[in-house]
């Protein structure tokens, strides 16, 4: 029996008191996924209209073959569907390049601008006739736009805060500590309602931005508070030793931090900064309170349809599907990521 099994023999069985659990909690799944199965695939109506479901015991994923699309790209116009389609194929492009790290080089970031801005050109038709508003937009590539634009520019924004909450400045590291506790202490709905409300009127002439962009603008600011906590972690678990060391070599203050501390501290802190980046995409369902159609929003209009209204259930049950393959191989990506850069621990 390889070493494995052994341990897993253990853990389930070594004990009597493991034994017990392991058994209840095979009853209890039991008694839960039986039913779940029987809805979900045994009974359940795959092809056909909403009457072929209605006659139906189990689930209707007729529902979500026929939603598709509105879940995928909302009311963006079904002729000009593959706009949408090519900036999701960018952006998840992007991230798998982003995530290798022999590409870890300056030409990334120009690749980032690059692909973000072709993405709102494209999705806004800019770059092709047919100009499409932003209230139309939807779907799938809403939510992974404004999760990579605010995620992409909060990160070095939150780097800045990190060194300043650790500044020897009084009051630059004051600025940064009341920045980073005010952000931290305010509900992101209430962030969104900032955005949505107060913003505008800080615009000069009564100019109007569009409800994407000012969702970026105030939800970067928020997110990389939250991300400043993660990185001064990490810059605090760097030892002394490092930083001078960087001293006696004649290194100044941003060379040290760019060439010896600031690449140790995220490799420290991949987990963290992974956990909140899933966490960060979880959270865009709530750009729905400003009018936007992200992924779950669209999958519960599409349950509003008086042609298949009330299957909220199945609606809910795909996104989060979407979303889990997400949020999953981020957490795989970041398990490897941290195989692949573990380094010997220098003092």
């Amino acid at each position: 029996m390889s070493a494995k099994l052994q341990t897993l023999k253990v853990g389930l069985f070594g004990t009597p008191l493991n034994s017990l659990i392991t058994v209840v909690t095979v009853v209890l799944l039991g008694w839960v996924v039986s039913p779940l199965l029987r809805w979900g695939i045994l009974n359940a109506t795959w092809t056909g209209t909403s009457a072929d479901c209605a006659l139906g015991i189990g689930g209707c994923w007729a529902f979500v073959g026929a939603k598709f699309r509105f879940i995928l790209f909302a009311f963006y116009p079904p002729a000009l569907q593959w706009r949408p389609l090519i900036v999701m194929v960018l952006l998840l492009g992007l991230l798998v390049v982003t995530a290798q790290p022999r590409f870890w080089r300056k030409g990334l970031l120009v690749a980032w601008f690059v692909v973000i801005a072709a993405s709102w050109m494209l999705m806004s038709g800019t770059l092709t006739p047919s100009v499409v508003p932003s209230n139309q937009w939807g779907g799938v590539a809403v939510t992974l736009f404004v999760w990579l634009v605010c995620f992409g520019l909060a990160t070095p924004l939150a780097i800045l805060l990190a060194l300043a909450r650790r500044s020897g400045m009084g009051g630059l590291r004051t600025l940064a500590i009341v920045f980073i506790e005010l952000m931290r202490g305010t509900p992101m709905v209430a962030i969104l309602y900032v955005a949505m409300l107060i913003l505008p009127m800080a615009i000069p002439n009564g100019q109007l931005i569009d409800k994407n962009i000012r969702a970026v603008i105030m939800i970067t600011p928020f997110w990389s508070a939250y991300l400043a906590e993660v990185i001064r972690g990490g810059l605090q678990a760097i030892p002394s030793g490092q930083y001078e060391a960087a001293a006696a070599l004649g290194l100044g203050y941003w060379r040290t931090m760019q060439l010896v501390v600031l690449p140790q501290a995220l490799r420290f802190v991949i987990p963290g900064m992974v956990n909140l980046a899933i966490g960060f995409l979880l959270a865009t369902s709530l750009l729905a309170v400003i009018g936007i159609f992200d992924l779950l929003n669209a999958a519960r209009s599409s349950a509003t349809d008086p042609q298949w209204l009330g299957y909220y259930d199945e609606a809910y049950l795909f996104a989060a599907l979407i979303y889990f393959m997400l949020c999953f191989g981020g957490s795989r990506y970041s398990l490897w990521l941290e195989k692949h850069l573990h380094r010997p621990e220098c003092r």
